[in-house]
């Protein structure tokens, strides 16, 4: 039995509560073992609610909990570093939302802690993991379409739009490294890769079409300094071309549709939260095969994917096998879109090899 402290437990509103605690109760062998959360009585409604042991109102105390064996960090972007040192220092496993950082050099820092601690890690990828998009991948792999051409994609989100409610308000400042870019960007270009490749060159456009934003229930208009909507082109390392488009402030249903030589493949999903919180179907046209389906029974919605990747993750614990996104996949793709951001800037085309994108 694995056993998972929480912290960024919340009863009343979240991700956590949305996505990971369904997810868990469908996982079996894992236990609710302690969660923590910005105040003592926040944490202790959330630890009856969950069925937890222990709640805390410090989550690096809590990540130096001896009953725990895995820290899942849900907490704001800003505050992983803290918490993942201090897991890892602690001998834990360490399941981290995506972005793993505010930025490259902190991702970097944490990759190296976990490498050097020998520790299970797990980054929240879980749409490029989410079993459909493993099945795509499959498919290009084993030459269903033949070799890829061109690969067209259109991923949305409700977040990033006119309003925005008061405990989104952070995601407005770049500063922070939690926007668009680095969340329904960073989880789209993992999908992109996962199934065509990585990339080898890019070029970009990010705009910030509204540079103010409401908060809801207040009228308070804050300043928005990250991009809300974003245009991606780029060739890869196999040779396939691509043309990617993140857009915000509306429910779109996910386009991915990649045409090879022999054949086409599309992915179809729709979510507010993105294409990474909810189901997803793969087609083709050149091989008519069911859809995967998961062990997990009567997972929905966000909780769909989140519910893989835990799984996932806990089995490599248990096996001692690493299959699942970790720390290094996190660096790499945090130095993706430092590649796409520095493409928009200079309006030029970036070469990969100009990153170190080959290096953890």
């Amino acid at each position: 039995m694995l056993k998972f402290g929480f912290a960024g437990a919340n009863a009343e509103r979240g991700w956590a509560r949305d996505a990971h605690f369904p997810a868990l109760e469908a996982v079996p062998d894992i236990a609710i073992a302690a969660v923590s959360a910005r105040t003592q009585a926040i944490a202790d409604v959330a630890a009856e609610t969950f069925g937890a042991d222990r709640a805390y109102a410090d989550s690096c105390e809590m990540a130096r909990d001896p009953e725990v064996d895995v820290v899942a960090v849900t907490v704001k972007v800003p505050e992983h570093r803290a918490i993942v040192l201090a897991a890892l220092e602690a001998g834990k496993h360490v399941y981290c939302e995506w972005p793993l950082a505010r930025d490259l050099a902190e991702a970097e820092e944490l990759a190296e802690a976990a490498r050097q601690a020998g520790a299970h890690v797990a980054i929240g990828l879980q749409g490029a993991n989410a079993l459909a998009v493993r099945h795509a991948a499959r498919l290009v792999r084993e030459g269903a379409i033949g070799r890829p051409l061109s690969l067209r994609v259109v991923s949305s989100t409700a977040g990033w739009g006119a309003v925005a409610p008061p405990h989104y308000a952070y995601l407005q400042d770049r500063s922070n490294g939690a926007t668009l870019a680095t969340i329904a960007g960073g989880h789209t270009l993992a999908m992109v890769e996962a199934v065509v490749g990585a990339y080898a060159e890019v070029s970009a456009r990010n705009s910030i079409l509204r540079d103010r934003v409401t908060i809801a229930g207040t009228g308070e208009e804050v300043a928005r300094t990250c991009a809300d909507h974003m245009l991606i082109h780029g060739r890869h390392a196999n040779g396939c071309v691509s043309s990617v488009e993140i857009t915000a402030g509306e429910n779109l249903p996910l386009r991915f549709e990649l045409r090879g030589s022999e054949g086409t493949l599309e992915i179809r999903g729709q979510h507010p939260g993105g294409y990474q919180c909810g189901a997803l179907t793969v087609t083709t046209s050149a091989v008519a095969e069911p859809q995967p389906s998961s062990a997990l029974a009567g997972l929905d919605g966000a909780a769909i994917n989140v519910g893989q990747l835990h799984a996932d993750f806990a089995e490599d614990i248990r096996r001692g096998t690493r299959t699942v996104p970790d720390f290094d996949v996190a660096v790499r793709l945090t130095r993706l879109l430092d590649a796409i951001d520095m493409a928009s800037a200079e309006g030029r085309t970036i070469a990969l090899a100009e990153r170190g994108r080959g290096e953890a």
